[in-house]
C-alpha cells in the first residue's frame, strides 16, 4: 500500500533521510521507533505529502505530492504537535468529516469515549485548548472516520493515563480494518498492536522485523545480536537477558516468542551501537 524509494531529504545540510527505502502493505501495524532525530517524523511528512525530496513515495500508487488530495482521504493522522488552528471545535469537526466523507457524528462519539463533552467544547477555538484536549480531538478525527490507513506520530504524549487506556482500546477494534503506523518511544505501549517493529537511525531503516499475530507461548528465537563498538551499559542490559559472548562485539542467547517485542524495546535503546540483529523462530520439543 505504501511505497518509499530511496528517500532523501536534507534540511540546511543536514541530510535527515539517507536513501530510506520501505515497503507496508495491507495488514501491516507498525511500530515505528529510534530515538529523537532518526527520521521518524520527517518520514511521516514526506508520506503526507508535506515535504519535497528526492526519490519516489507512493500510496496505493498515486504520489502525496502530485494527488495530495486522493492520497490524504484513504488516511487517518494525529500529529505529534497540535497546528495552531483558531476554528472552534464544533466547526473542525464539520470541515474534518466534510473532506473526507465521514460522519460528524462519528467523531464526536470517539471524542466523548476519551472523556470529553462535545456540547461543552463545540463553542471553543481549538487554539485554546489545553494539550490533552487538543489531543483527543485529533485523535477523534483521526479515528472518527474510515480510514484505510492510520498515521500516528507520538499520540499518546499528552494523554492521562484513563484516556491512554480507551486510546488502545480504540486501535484495537480497528486493528484488522486498516493499516497502522505508529510512530512512539514506548514500543510496550503498542506491543499488543502491532505486528512489525521498524527501528530507525539517523535517516535510515536498521531493524525490521515482523512479529506473527499470535505467538505460540512455547516459541523461542535463537537470536545473534552483533555490534558496532564494545559498550558496558549494552553489555549488561543483554545479559540480563542471559545473553552471552565470545568477545564482546557478537552477543547470542535465546528470547521466548512471546516476549519479542519486549527485547526489542530493550535493543532500541541502545540503537546508535546495532550493527546486524539476527532472530530465528523455533519451537520448543
Amino acid at each position: 500500500m505504501i511505497k518509499f524509494d530511496n528517500i532523501k531529504k536534507t534540511f540546511r545540510r543536514t541530510e535527515v533521510l539517507k536513501g530510506l527505502n520501505l515497503d507496508i502493505n495491507k495488514g501491516d501495524r507498525i511500530a515505528l521507533v529510534g530515538s529523537n532525530g532518526a527520521g521518524k517524523t520527517t518520514m511521516i511528512r514526506c508520506l503526507l505529502g508535506e515535504y519535497t525530496y528526492e526519490g519516489q513515495v507512493l500510496v496505493n500508487g498515486k504520489c502525496p505530492r502530485t494527488e495530495r488530495e486522493l492520497v490524504l482521504k484513504d488516511i487517518g493522522f494525529v500529529p505529534q504537535l497540535p497546528p495552531p488552528l483558531k476554528m472552534l471545535v464544533g466547526q473542525l469537526i464539520e470541515f474534518s468529516a466534510s473532506l473526507c466523507d465521514a460522519d460528524p457524528k462519528e467523531m464526536i462519539s470517539v471524542l466523548e469515549r476519551l472523556g470529553l463533552s462535545f456540547d461543552e467544547l463545540k463553542a471553543r477555538p481549538f487554539v485554546k485548548l489545553s494539550g490533552g484536549q487538543k489531543q483527543k480531538l485529533l485523535i477523534s478525527i483521526a479515528l472518527g472516520r474510515n480510514a484505510k490507513i492510520l498515521i500516528l506520530d507520538e499520540p499518546a504524549a499528552n494523554l492521562d493515563p484513563e484516556a491512554r487506556h480507551i486510546f488502545f482500546q480504540l486501535l484495537a477494534e480497528k486493528k484488522d480494518d486498516v493499516v497502522m503506523l505508529i510512530s512512539s518511544h514506548r514500543l510496550d505501549e503498542v506491543a499488543a498492536l502491532v505486528n512489525r517493529v521498524i527501528e530507525m537511525d539517523q535517516g535510515i531503516v536498521i531493524l525490521d522485523d515482523c512479529v506473527e499475530d499470535s505467538v505460540e507461548l512455547d516459541s523461542v528465537l535463537q537470536s545473534e545480536i552483533k555490534i558496532k563498538r564494545a559498550d558496558e551499559a549494552f553489555a549488561k542490559a543483554i545479559k540480563a537477558w542471559n545473553f552471552e559472548s565470545d568477545g564482546g562485539m557478537l552477543w547470542h542467547g535465546q528470547v521466548a516468542g512471546p516476549d519479542r517485542l519486549r527485547f526489542l524495546g530493550v535493543l532500541s535503546r541502545y540503537a546508535a551501537i546495532l550493527q546486524d540483529i539476527h532472530m530465528e523462530e523455533q519451537k520448543n520439543d
